[in-house]
């Protein structure tokens, strides 16, 4: 044998170029003739509809990428758009380097297919293939089996159909994906994610060059296995942009000197509570769109992680932050970290029913001041008091005596707050924050007592953190919002009147904060449950609302778990990750009483419990006798569904007397000491009378 070696030539393999070439031709011009018509019938419809499925993406309100959701092969897919999701840069080497009249041909570019035959004939070696980005998307939906000139035709047949049943948008965009970028990433945004952490939108030259260069050989070039191999092939592309002129030669140096990764990043897994829940709700919906900003979403995420790890390895922390305006979910952390099962990760604790503590205590006020017979700064008792067989204590087990109601609310103390309930009346608490859209769990077969005021009841994170943005928009609540939809029309709920959620909102804004926060900023509350099972903190300001939860999610004490302590530096830190200074709350509205002790009407000076009458001298207090305290009132629907005029009789006081309708005045009792109003409307309502000394007598009825 001679020492010679024997070399395969290359002839066939330019001579088959060039029939291809001519071949393409020749298709473009029978195509045009209709002289393959029965044979494109033959293979049948496009399969369109199998290339439009792409990954469940959720992305939040601006558009970034909260998660996504492998497809059930296990393939990533997103969605991309050219105009909106994809760098310029990006695009521009692609068409030069893969199709350079994209927008010109219809499909088959014959001028393409010969040019790379002549230079597979003049250089002996492939230097630019012939296939317009038409025909790889054609061969990426109908993957061939093996490489041939039939194969070859078909794809020019089916890229002249994408021509025709779509637009050049539509198939870039199928394109862009469609291509394969190595293992199972397709199409350029899980591409760019996967291998840069970023999305497409905003790609260095050497990034652009490596993306274009990856679909050409996508597994003997993956980032993860053969980075060298994609680096040299990413500075062939470089090469090809410098020699037609696209890249200039120290761009291309520059772009050379990057590194090309070596590791897959992980896909976004943002909110996963809120992507879980929105995939479940939007079945087969390619793409949801939620209410959250990811920026803010992240940051507090980071926050509840890094606390949970200060507070035990038992310990979950949970956040919400709401738009008050609007509604709108802005952040939901419902773990600390989704995959810890020590933590009970994927368990959403924003939806938890959990016992709220204190936390429920400025809505009691809220009715007393919408009531009006209490004002923030009204004097109350804090001393020791029976309600039947409750007796109720303060956290600290000591008293302060006589207070104004407003340091009784900033400090949470229990007997006023306890005291004021028992005016109130547990079952109208119970009812106006259910009109106001907050669903309350009651122990099995009990009805609403005054424990709830100290957190015997259930409620959820979200739910309270809707009642406090109810506060901030002086007094009405609106569902909240986290999956956005077309035409999604919410109505708002009643919550207390404009000028009582103003002073609840005053008072709270005077809570003294945690070593972290800054004084006056931030309206909030605490809370802690019984047992030391959950922390809470709820606050807001004129722009945002948010809640905070901490607790172990099976419910076990956690010996000095205290609102204030676990909860409510957690609350000031979230602010402050906004990124925003808190905004000032609401101006008071028309009508609000500001005055000190002093100047308040004798009736307003002290609040005087349930039973206990102001008198004068020796003139008896006025004293209702109809309708009868816890009544229920059965009134006629007039003509025009309005209600019948209900009768008000009194006994004693001094006239004029003055009868109040849920704390507005309804008008003076003649001196036959009775008077017809109209009633407030259907639930519950308190009726109160004040004489002219400020002697007053209270019921609470139920209209229906």
């Amino acid at each position: 044998m001679s020492g010679t070696a024997t070399m395969a030539p290359a002839r066939p393999s330019r001579w088959r170029w060039l029939k291809l070439a001519a071949a393409g031709c020749a298709v473009a011009g029978m195509l045009a003739t209709g002289a393959f018509v029965a044979w494109v019938a033959s293979l049948g419809p496009l399969p369109l509809d199998q290339a439009r499925q792409v990954s469940t993406t959720v992305i939040d309100r601006n558009g970034k990428l909260l998660r996504a959701y492998a497809m059930a092969d296990g393939r990533w897919r997103l969605p991309a758009d050219a105009k909106t999701s994809v760098d310029p840069t990006y695009l521009k080497l692609l068409f030069a380097y893969e199709d350079k009249r994209f927008h010109e041909h219809h499909g088959v570019d014959p001028l393409a297919l010969s040019r790379a035959a002549l230079q597979l004939g003049t250089r002996g070696h492939i230097v630019s293939g012939g296939s317009t980005i038409t025909m790889q998307l054609a061969r990426l939906m109908e993957p061939r089996q093996q490489r041939s000139l039939y194969a070859k035709l078909r794809q020019m047949v089916r890229a002249v159909e994408l021509e025709q049943q779509l637009s050049k948008e539509e198939i870039l965009d199928l394109y862009l994906a469609l291509a394969p970028f190595g293992g199972n990433l397709e199409g350029v945004r899980a591409a760019s994610i996967a291998y840069f952490g970023k999305e497409p939108k905003r790609l260095s030259l050497a990034e652009a060059a490596l993306l274009v260069a990856l679909p050409q050989s996508p597994e003997r070039r993956r980032l993860d296995r053969h980075p060298e191999a994609a680096q040299i092939a990413r500075n062939r592309v470089l090469d090809r942009m410098v020699e037609d002129g696209v890249v200039s030669k120290d761009d291309a140096a520059q772009a050379k000197a990057t590194a090309v990764p070596k590791m897959r990043k992980q896909i976004p897994i943002l909110a996963p509570h809120s992507a879980d829940q929105a995939v479940a709700t939007m079945k087969d919906a390619p793409v949801i769109r939620l209410t959250l900003d990811a920026t803010l979403q992240k940051n507090l995420e980071a926050l509840a992680h890094d606390r949970a790890v200060v507070q035990g390895p038992d310990i979950s922390v949970a956040i919400i932050a709401v738009d008050n305006e609007s509604g709108d979910v802005l952040a939901r952390v419902g773990s600390p970290d989704y995959f810890d099962e020590r933590r009970a990760g994927q368990v959403d604790m924003t939806r938890a029913v959990r016992s709220p503590g204190s936390t429920l205590k400025p809505f009691i006020y809220g009715l007393a001041f919408e009531d009006g017979f209490v004002h923030p700064d009204s004097l109350i008792e804090d001393r020791p008091i029976r309600f039947g067989t409750y007796a109720p204590e303060n956290f600290d087990m000591t008293f302060q005596g006589t207070v104004p109601v407003r340091k009784a609310l900033q400090l949470s103390l229990n007997v006023p707050a306890i005291a004021l309930l028992d005016r109130v009346g547990a079952s109208r608490l119970s009812s106006r924050l259910k009109q106001a859209g907050t669903s309350l769990v009651l122990p099995k077969d009990e009805t609403p007592g005054l424990a709830m005021g100290l957190g015997g009841v259930g409620v959820t994170l979200q739910d309270l953190t809707q009642l406090y943005a109810g506060l901030a928009r002086l007094g009405t609540t609106k569902p909240l919002r986290e999956i956005m939809r077309a035409n999604d029309e919410r109505d708002t709920m009643r919550l207390m009147d404009q000028a009582a959620a103003w002073q609840v909102g005053n008072v709270l804004l005077g809570t003294p904060p945690p070593e972290n926060g800054v004084h006056g900023r931030i309206a909030f509350k605490t809370g802690t449950s019984y047992g030391y099972r959950d922390a809470w903190s709820v606050g807001f300001d004129g722009r945002i609302t948010i809640g905070v939860w901490v607790g172990r999610p099976d419910g076990v004490p956690v010996p000095g778990l205290v609102g204030r302590v676990s909860a409510a530096p957690i609350l000031f830190d979230a602010f402050a990750r906004t990124g925003k200074i808190p905004a000032a709350l609401p101006k008071p509205p028309k009508g609000v009483l500001v005055a000190s002790n002093t100047k308040l009407p004798p009736p307003l000076r002290r609040f005087r419990p349930l039973g206990e009458l102001v008198r004068s001298g020796s003139d008896q207090a006025p004293h209702i006798q109809f309708p009868l305290n816890g009544s229920r009132i059965d009134v006629d629907h007039s003509e025009g569904g309005r209600y019948a005029a209900m009768p008000v009789k009194v006994a004693g006081g001094v006239l004029p007397l003055t009868v109040l309708v849920n704390g507005v005045s309804a008008g003076d009792i003649d001196s036959r000491r009775q008077r017809l109003i109209d009633p407030p409307g259907p639930g519950f309502a308190r009726l109160t009378v004040i004489d002219a000394t400020g002697a007053a007598d209270t019921v609470v009825i139920r209209v229906q």
